[in-house]
């Protein structure tokens, strides 16, 4: 490959060729290290291969050359991998453009990032560098890792109060023989992969946390008898004890069901899957009555926090009239209550009085989504609007 990409060099004797050429092995090694698989290294290094190229300039007038079809994620990977995981927003030619734009030859392209800014997952639909595309993958598949470890902590400390210990010992010198105790019964190599496993659902919480107590019981720890008669006074009879609050920052270590799109307000529990992490379901949903019957020992006790942090998607189902502009006066309902729409399904029935549309709109809470169905009831042409529920 390296030989190839020499000959293709206009002068392959000089020092700048040469230079280049190992700055392109360099990121074939990155590429390796980060992947750590055959298959999705060539699939990596192949797009880079790619024939033909385009040649664009950064605002100092340094000249970069890209795949062709190559985008502005691609450039500022091309940059910085620090660049590419934190750009938020880009300029070509001066004009400000979407991050998919491809670019063409001669484009200054100006890249704008945020400290707290991070790789969006949908960048890998569209971004055509192997660099791009594995550090995009190595970030993600970090940070979910660190997520699903915090997770399992939190999961691990609350069914811990339940047994009647306030929280999860440290990882020092007192209570080391308990960890490596611990982590032989669980098959885990460290404390962190065990969390880990933990935030996956490849661990019960539950589980682990009595195997925790026997062990503390060795050094003589006892549980607090107040602590273990308070959980278990609170505890939901169908819900194992020690509750966990959510605010919409869990990010991939929490998924929420699509099958009841559950929103704040909604009554919830959580069930951790096998292998993904907590998923939250709303109580009455009948996936998660199902799951409850076969796996009650799984599910915890979830709540929401007073003050979520994001918006929560939901479905919404609204029967309208047939009739021109029916579509646009609905979508205009929906952002006059400020409910953004994430996703629109309509069925084929145009020769017909009415159609039913099928929403994915993003509610700050319960209370917001039926102010948003009285807005849509409201509207001309819309027979009726109701909150879809497949799980309940």
């Amino acid at each position: 490959m390296a030989a190839h990409w020499l000959y293709k060099a206009s002068v392959p004797q000089e020092e700048n060729t040469e230079r280049l050429g190992t700055k392109w092995l360099q990121s074939l090694l990155d590429i390796q290290n980060e992947t750590r698989d055959a298959a999705e290294f060539w699939d990596h290094v192949k797009i880079d291969l790619f024939p033909d190229a385009v040649y664009v300039f950064t605002p100092k007038s340094q000249i970069l050359a890209l795949p062709r079809g190559a985008t502005v994620v691609d450039f500022a990977y091309a940059i910085h991998s620090d660049v590419g995981d934190h750009t938020v927003a880009a300029r070509i030619n001066g004009a400000q453009v979407p991050l998919r734009s491809e670019l063409k030859n001669g484009d200054v392209v100006e890249v704008v990032t945020a400290p707290v800014s991070t790789p969006n997952p949908a960048w890998l639909g569209f971004v055509r560098t192997g660099r791009a595309r594995s550090k995009i993958r190595h970030h993600l598949k970090t940070l979910a890792h660190a997520e699903s470890q915090q997770l399992g902590e939190k999961l691990l400390a609350q069914a811990l109060r339940a047994e009647g210990m306030e929280k999860l010992p440290p990882d020092d010198e007192r209570y080391h023989a308990i960890w490596d105790k611990l982590l032989r019964f669980t098959g885990n190599k460290s404390r962190a992969e065990l969390l880990t496993d933990v935030g996956l659902g490849r661990r019960i919480a539950g589980i682990v946390a009595k195997r925790l107590m026997v062990l503390l019981a060795e050094l003589g720890e006892r549980p607090n008898a107040l602590l273990l008669s308070r959980e278990r006074f609170t505890a939901h009879e169908n819900v194992s004890r020690g509750g966990l609050t959510l605010d919409g920052s869990e990010n991939a270590s929490v998924q929420f069901a699509n099958c009841c799109r559950p929103v704040p307000g909604d009554v919830i529990v959580g069930y951790p899957g096998r292998g993904e992490g907590l998923v939250v379901h709303a109580e009455d949903c009948a996936v998660a009555r199902r799951l409850q019957h076969k796996d009650a020992e799984r599910f915890i006790g979830v709540e929401w926090s007073d003050e979520p942090v994001r918006a929560f998607e939901t479905g919404v189902l609204v029967t309208v009239a047939n009739g021109k502009g029916a579509l646009a006066r609905i979508a205009a309902a929906l952002a006059h209550a400020e409910a953004d729409i994430t996703h629109v399904d309509m069925d084929d029935e145009r020769a017909q009085d009415a159609t039913d549309l099928r929403f994915v709109v993003s509610v700050r809470d319960k209370s917001h989504l039926e102010s948003v169905l009285r807005n849509l009831k409201r509207t001309p042409s819309v027979m009726n609007a109701v909150r879809i529920r497949h799980g309940g």
